[in-house]
């Protein structure tokens, strides 16, 4: 759950064993390979920011993990749309649909959450 402007949105979080369906083989790799990248980058950040280097390159460098974030975050959304909203909608159950449409709009509105 999270709050966004007085109203409070939750995103379902499924049990494990809910769905028969798991991350897609292929997927699976390059998200992981994907936070192998990242944990470096993090590391690259934390010794610019510990050697007091110059500002725009940590901003440089913080950017590019924020990039390689929305990269990992596509690769989870396509398995989560091949498999589990598939499943979801292949059910015929409106009610497990409209679940899964609402947490994809929530999903939506989390991403798209301004600061002031």
């Amino acid at each position: 759950m999270y709050a966004k402007g007085g109203a409070i949105v939750t995103l379902y979080i499924y049990p494990l064993g809910v769905y028969t369906t798991v991350m897609i083989e292929a997927i699976k790799k390059r998200a992981l390979h994907r936070t192998k990248i990242i944990q470096g980058q993090m590391k690259g950040l934390e010794k610019k920011i510990e050697e007091d280097e110059y500002c725009m390159d940590i901003l440089v460098q913080s950017l590019a993990i924020q990039k390689s974030l929305a990269s990992l975050n596509k690769l989870i959304l396509e398995n989560h749309l091949r498999t589990h909203v598939a499943d979801s909608m292949a059910t015929g159950d409106e009610a497990v649909q409209q679940k899964t449409v609402e947490e994809l709009l929530a999903l939506y509105e989390l991403n798209n959450i301004r600061g002031k």
